[in-house]
């Protein structure tokens, strides 16, 4: 006897099978342990569709220029707080607690390899559903992506030595026996100095209600910076300020004389381009610190500059929310031959 297949008996089947599934899900017989580990054919079929999915959407929408590798000591201070418990590091064991997950976070000294710089910023862009991977916190912060990328890239034949240099402090964990200071100055430096050229300002000398308040914006997400935002996190509004206060009674920036007789970066600086409606610098930064806001003057002129042109990028604005909507207009004002310039002058000695 044969069976005529027609679109009735086919949809049928299909609506019958539909139910036994959603039956078989609703009577909780389903184990989603994760001690109960994936079927081969499962983690098998769940890295392949992974793989597809970043080859393709990597190629399609990760920028060209992929990594930094002027920025490792935030992103070493950032993975040694945030990552190295699941992937681990040079030197340094994931946490038992974290390979316990379905599936486990890989080693990056042995997965680094497999993956493009392209791809593997996607991968900290947007992180991976089903893994325990998250997108990155601050989608707004392609450069520090760009810097995580890098550091990635470096793992596999990084030393714990190292290791232990880039990341600092932060090396031996944020609740180590040296405390909230030890973790801060793990990339700012112990004399608040700032232990990066690019990525890391200089604390020392600030104003400390300025630092108290922009620790409350990262951990509030008011401003955007996965990398703070994880540090400042962590803090009590006590600690904020304190922390703040630390680092402000340093001898550093502030009250310094310029480096530089740029007449054109100094007309921007101390007076603007009223023609270009670019108001100067002063209107907001003054060098003794007296206005909520910054004090730049004797910042490094590398982390100025960078943080221009961050915020002059069309598609990748930083720090463009609220509070911080202002600088990305003016940033895209200055002139581009006059970003360095101007940097120059405000750096100062």
């Amino acid at each position: 006897m044969t069976i005529r297949l027609t679109w009735k008996r086919v949809i049928v089947t299909l609506i019958g099978l539909f139910a036994l599934g959603m039956a078989y899900a609703w009577s909780g017989l389903f184990n989603v342990a994760a001690s109960s580990g994936h079927w081969a054919v499962t983690d098998w079929f769940l890295h392949w569709v992974m793989r597809n999915s970043v080859q393709t959407r990597s190629a399609l929408s990760s920028p060209d220029d992929a990594a930094d590798p002027a920025g490792l000591v935030s992103a070493a201070g950032y993975y040694a707080s945030s990552c190295a418990s699941c992937h681990g590091a040079p030197g340094v064991r994931p946490l038992p607690l974290m390979q316990a997950a379905t599936p486990p976070a890989p080693d990056l000294s042995a997965n680094a390899r497999e993956w493009t710089d392209k791809q593997l910023f996607w991968i900290l862009q947007h992180g991976v559903k089903f893994s325990g991977m998250p997108a990155w916190a601050a989608q707004e912060r392609p450069d520090e992506i760009r810097r995580m990328v890098a550091f990635v890239r470096r793992l596999p034949t990084m030393t714990p030595a190292q290791y232990r240099v880039l990341a600092g402090g932060n090396a031996q964990g944020f609740g180590a026996a040296g405390g909230r200071f030890d973790s801060c100055a793990g990339c700012h430096g112990n004399d608040g100095l700032g232990r990066g050229q690019r990525d890391i300002p200089v604390l020392a000398g600030q104003n400390p209600a300025y630092l108290a308040a922009a620790l409350e914006s990262y951990a509030t997400g008011k401003r955007q910076s996965a990398v703070m935002a994880n540090a400042a996190a962590q803090l009590t509004p006590q600690e904020r300020v304190a922390l703040a206060g630390r680092f402000a009674a340093m001898p550093g920036i502030g009250g310094g004389t310029t480096g530089t007789t740029d007449a054109a970066a100094a007309r921007i600086v101390e007076r603007g381009l009223p023609d270009q409606q670019l108001p100067s610098c002063r209107s907001c930064h003054d060098a003794a610190g007296a206005k909520p806001f910054p004090v730049i003057d004797g910042q490094k002129a590398t982390y100025i500059a960078q943080r221009l042109r961050q915020w002059r990028g069309e598609k990748e604005v930083v720090d463009a929310r609220k509070s911080q909507a202002t600088m990305p207009v003016i940033a895209r004002r200055i002139p581009e031959d006059m970003v360095e310039p101007v940097a120059r002058y405000l750096a100062g000695r």
